[in-house]
């Protein structure tokens, strides 16, 4: 009762009920290393797909 008088008698929700949630927290070492992982494996496919397309004779990428 003493919150609600120290308020003026509002009532409003808002005002006693939080509705933030809490900001999630990025690990960027974390995603840094999954980023150069996936760039390390996207450059090690694109070389074997390059010896296939050289196998082939066709244009290499």
């Amino acid at each position: 009762m003493d919150e609600i008088k120290k308020n003026g008698y509002n009532l409003n929700i808002s005002r006693y009920v939080s509705t933030a949630e809490d900001e999630v927290q990025i690990d960027l070492g974390e995603v840094n290393e999954k980023l150069t992982s996936i760039n390390e494996r996207i450059e090690q496919k694109t070389l074997e797909h390059n010896a296939f397309l050289k196998e082939l004779g066709l244009k290499i990428i």
